[in-house]
């Protein structure tokens, strides 16, 4: 059995994906970094992409690779599903962009809110940044208060207001029990960490703790239920329930992110836990593969929206286009879409995991088991994830990027840090091909370990990176 380090993966990355490289060079000329979406690095570089058709991209270095990225769960159907397409080439030639509504937005809240029982009116953005921006405006005015709750390992867009914590240094973030407010970027003023108060997940009694020690000026408590860029951490349900019980008693808005876990379910994940919040931030498949973002809830919060107390507008919030796209996709995604993605997801999840189980590998793949996959390569057989800091404990960076290289370079594409994102146009044969691949990875690395291969590093290597 041949070895696999990952020095390996990255030289033979670098040679099958070599005019991508020389693309990014380019690029960098003119766009910092060489595109304006930094997080598509794989590993030294990213891969420029010619097409999509169906389940697969064409790379411009000519090869088709299986799209476990999907834009970071944006393309559930997908590439060039005909519903979206003949959607949106139907509405083009009656114009592109105006100043005055139409009918189609109204088309797209209606159908959200018939499938989200706690979403009673919808406003929409440009992005699900925007929208957690908007989610948290109005929360502070119907409180009247101003600190905002967090989850250390929570992603909510790249707003001032909320990158904080959600990839903080380990050095400087302080204990699990009281973690310190950290920004994820320069140039985030420090009025805004402040205003931050971070959360261990799945800490019972702590969080509780500090949500009852800050319960007179918190608005809001801002949550993913299962995270996304910060690492696939699943809330327990218990953990969930207390939030919604402890919130509701201090007067404190709760905010479900469902940017990307709306694919979860018709319900979204909230559904599967059967609890609703006061306010849902979606965003990803809503806008069909164009950019669009929104926040739902209740009307006794929404409403502030309309009696003018709360001002939110964008030029483009709520785009023709985007909504129409919008509606063309959910719509596909019927109680049948579901159940065909999720029998993808547990088909993966329990084929890989039994195998790995049965040859004592530390390989795992994790997640609450909807279309929207962890895979991580662990310090010891039977670790897990269960707080963003469990992956500084357990999860080995080095094999993980070594998987995601050798992935990309036997024809699949994941996100780099460790995700897959199914879509409805995937078959039985390409989740067949993706097991037995994923299989002879492990082995291979496996080997490589085994013979003494590997290099230098290990377990404290991150895999994660602010990338959505």
């Amino acid at each position: 059995m041949a070895g696999l380090t990952l020095k390996q993966a990255q030289q033979t990355f670098t040679e099958k994906f070599s005019r991508s490289r020389s693309m990014a060079d380019v690029s960098r000329e003119s766009v910092p970094g060489g595109y304006s979406r930094n997080s598509f690095n794989f590993g030294p570089h990213a891969v420029f992409v010619s097409r999509g058709d169906g389940a697969y991209i064409e790379t411009v270095d000519g090869h088709r690779l299986l799209d476990l990225n999907n834009n970071y769960t944006v393309n559930v159907l997908g590439h060039h599903h005909p519903a979206v397409t003949n959607a949106l080439l139907e509405a083009i030639p009656e114009g592109v962009s105006f100043g005055n509504p139409g009918t189609h937005e109204a088309d797209l809240a209606r159908l959200l809110i018939e499938r989200i029982p706690s979403v009673k009116k919808v406003q929409f953005s440009c992005s699900a940044t925007e929208s957690c921006m908007t989610a948290v405006r109005l929360a502070r005015a119907h409180t009247g208060r101003t600190r905002i709750a967090k989850f250390e390992g929570g992603y909510h867009g790249f707003s001032d207001v909320l990158q904080v914590s959600a990839h903080p240094a380990p050095d400087a973030a302080g204990s699990a029990a009281d973690p310190v407010a950290l920004p994820d970027s320069g140039g985030i003023p420090s009025h805004d960490v402040d205003n931050i108060v971070v959360l261990t997940q799945n800490d019972l009694a702590g969080t509780e703790r500090i949500l009852r020690a800050h319960a007179e000026d918190l608005s809001c408590v801002i949550v993913e239920l299962q995270s996304g860029a910060g690492g696939m951490v699943v809330l327990d349900q218990e953990f969930v329930q207390m939030l919604r019980d402890v919130t509701r008693e201090l007067g404190i808005v709760l905010i479900f992110d469902e940017t990307i876990s709306l694919r979860a379910s018709i319900n979204g994940l909230q559904g599967l836990y059967g609890i609703s919040p006061d306010l849902t931030v979606m965003g990803k498949v809503i806008g069909g593969g164009l950019p669009l973002g929104a926040v739902g809830g209740a009307a006794s919060i929404m409403n502030a929206l309309q009696d003018g107390r709360v001002s939110i507008s964008g030029t483009h919030h709520g785009h023709k286009l985007s909504v129409i796209a919008g509606t063309a996709c959910m719509t596909e995604l019927d109680e049948a879409a579901f159940t065909r993605l999720n029998g993808f997801a547990r088909r993966i999840a329990d084929e890989l995991n039994t195998w790995s189980q049965a040859r004592n590998s530390p390989f795992r793949i994790h997640g609450r088991g909807f279309s929207h996959l962890g895979y991580a390569y662990m310090a010891t057989p039977g670790d897990v994830v269960r707080t963003h800091r469990d992956y500084w404990r357990v999860v080995d960076g080095e094999r993980t990027q070594t998987i995601s290289l050798e992935l990309a370079n036997r024809g699949y594409f994941p996100v780099h840090r460790g995700e897959m994102s199914l879509s409805l146009a995937m078959t039985d044969e390409d989740i067949t091909g993706l097991i037995e691949t994923l299989k002879s990875i492990v082995s291979d690395i496996e080997a490589a370990e085994s013979n003494g291969e590997r290099e230098a590093g290990g377990a404290a290597d991150s895999v994660a990176e602010p990338a959505l």
